[in-house]
């Protein structure tokens, strides 16, 4: 991720901010993130209104979808 090596090269704080992602979406590179020293909030829509917020988030990037359904199908989980 360009950003991230970037901020690594300009000797930013690591810990002045966090990415935050949807759970199930990018978990490679939830991980390097993480395993790199910056903080990875992962997080999970809950509620009366889970679903339309998790369809918003899916639709702001159609690859998400697919990370999103092989994220699923690896898993043997959808979204009951």
């Amino acid at each position: 991720m360009s950003f991230a090596g970037s901020c690594g090269s300009r000797e930013w704080r690591r810990n002045a901010f966090e990415f935050q992602m949807l759970y199930g979406v990018r978990r490679d590179l939830q991980r390097r993130l993480a395993a790199e020293g910056f903080g990875v909030r992962v997080y999970i829509p809950f509620g009366t209104e889970w679903y339309p917020y998790f369809m918003r988030r899916l639709a702001e990037r159609p690859a998400n979808v697919l990370f999103w359904l092989r994220t699923s199908l690896r898993l043997g989980g959808g979204l009951g």
